[in-house]
């Protein structure tokens, strides 16, 4: 039965503005994508209030800009603090509304994110020195409001890895969240008030892409628009943006490579990209969804992919031993069995699926698909569930070229047993991240894509300097 809505914290129809929340009174409803149930809602916004929005930003801006580094730092510190005093709910909230298995939603989820705020912290507490280029005294200062434009896979992180970065970059936020995952941006928007940050520099603004969004890219006085999301709608609001000439980051889709070289461990390489190709159920623009292997191995590959796919657990994501919960709604989960039923049509080899058709829950299965060609929709399409292709290859330059031969290039990997080739291999892939031996990830180096995976890069020192100007000043 679902919860009465007025007994619920999660049943929201309010909008962060200026310091307060402001009534909006239309409200989206939240379901759980495990158990189909109601379970919240948010604010369904409308121009009106973008506009009142970028207006308390743009006021809070003049004296957030100006402030020195160490004063932001206490206030980045300040909302860590309280962001982490909300730690279980956010937990909590993100296996709601997300479906993400309990495990995910901790580690990837919620301790990345507070990691990634207090990172920036650490950033703002080393002095930041002007730069001199001959009698050229080269300075970099806030670029203005920021729109930043979230999407529902990872709300949290995606959230707060672009407004962290603004806000240490002396800007000011609007933000916009993902309609169907918008519980954690009102817990990251209330733990902004509770640290006392200024009013203004913060502004939450839930609602649909259509008409909130778009009102964010377009406002004459928003200045860099950030956004994570498909590639389809990434154009979309390149081309909105490019009408006032605004500055846009953009991570989009990704259809990554594994490339496993002949002398690499191939046990671990195949369980690691299954791995990876599955995690938040296969919700991860940057997960590596094509294991490339050498001819001679490939039914080894196969073999040991299908054997760890059928390991992993598959269930209710409250649960600690759940690797995969469910897709993020009906819509997806049938998305993604069109996507594999097209690829089997077409003569594809595909494990076998466990059919949760008559269950409660958007479930699927995770799914190998064997016997296809690099050019196959399968192959080139972002699928966005658990759905790993395997490819073999004859020659390393033929590896290269089938892992760059897609329209995206946000990430990957290289495994060989030696270092200085799999670096050497790594070199030639076009793509913005690429771990060699599963490398553990990195949040203070810069991530983001080459060609349809969008542009600008996040994290780190990187991630700032997309919400940062530079100026010239001859001495």
């Amino acid at each position: 039965m679902t919860e009465p809505r007025a007994a619920h914290r999660w049943y929201r129809d309010d909008a962060l503005i200026d310091g307060a929340w402001v009534k909006v009174g239309a409200a989206i409803p939240v379901e759980n994508p495990a158990t189909e149930q109601e379970i919240g809602s948010a604010a369904s916004s409308g121009p009106e209030h973008v506009d009142a929005a970028v207006t308390a930003a743009r006021a809070a801006f003049e004296s957030w800009s100006r402030m020195p580094d160490s004063e932001r730092a206490d206030h980045l510190q300040a909302l860590h603090i309280s962001l982490a005093a909300r730690r279980d709910e956010l937990v909590a909230a993100t296996v709601a509304e997300v479906g993400a298995p309990v495990r995910v939603a901790r580690e990837a989820h919620v301790d990345i994110s507070l990691d990634i705020l207090a990172s920036y912290v650490d950033l703002l507490r080393v002095e930041q020195l002007d730069e001199r280029i001959g009698n050229s005294l080269v300075l970099r200062e806030p670029a203005g409001v920021v729109g930043c434009i979230t999407p529902w896979n990872y709300p949290l992180y995606q959230l707060v890895i672009k407004v962290a970065a603004a806000l240490a970059a002396g800007c000011t936020v609007v933000a916009k969240p993902a309609e169907l995952t918008p519980l954690t941006a009102y817990l990251l928007a209330d733990a902004s008030l509770a640290a006392a940050l200024p009013a203004g520099v913060v502004n939450l603004v839930p609602g649909s892409g259509t008409r909130v969004g778009e009102a964010i890219v377009t406002h004459p006085d928003v200045d860099v628009v950030s956004f994570t999301g498909s590639t389809g709608v990434g154009s979309r609001i390149a081309a909105q943006a490019a009408a006032s000439l605004k500055r846009v980051c953009l991570e989009l889709g990704g259809k990554s490579a594994s490339v496993v070289l002949p002398d690499a461990d191939l046990e671990t390489a195949v369980r690691a990209t299954v791995d990876s190709a599955t995690v938040n159920t296969g919700q991860t623009c940057s997960a590596w969804t094509r294991l490339l292997v050498p001819a001679q191995r490939y039914d080894e590959a196969v073999s040991l992919a299908t054997k760890r796919a059928g390991e992993l657990v598959v269930g209710d994501p409250q649960h600690e031993d759940t690797d995969l919960g469910p897709l993020i709604s009906a819509r997806q989960r049938q998305t993604v069995l069109d996507l594999v039923a097209r690829a089997r049509s077409a003569g594809a080899v595909v494990t076998e699926l466990v059919d949760h058709s008559g269950d409660t829950g958007h479930y699927v299965s995770p799914v190998v698909v064997s016997e296809v060609a690099p050019g196959d929709q399968i192959v080139q399409q972002e699928v966005f569930g658990p759905v790993l292709v395997v490819l073999p290859y004859d020659t390393e330059d033929d590896a290269v070229r089938i892992a760059n031969d897609t329209d995206y290039g946000l990430a990957g990997a290289v495994w060989a047993g030696d270092e200085a080739h799999a670096l050497a291999v790594a070199r030639r892939l076009r793509t913005g991240q690429v771990d060699v031996n599963g490398a553990e990830f990195n949040i203070d180096a810069p991530f983001g894509g080459y060609k349809k995976s969008g542009y600008g890069r996040e994290l780190g020192r990187f991630g700032l300097e997309e919400f940062q100007q530079i100026k010239s000043v001859q001495l």
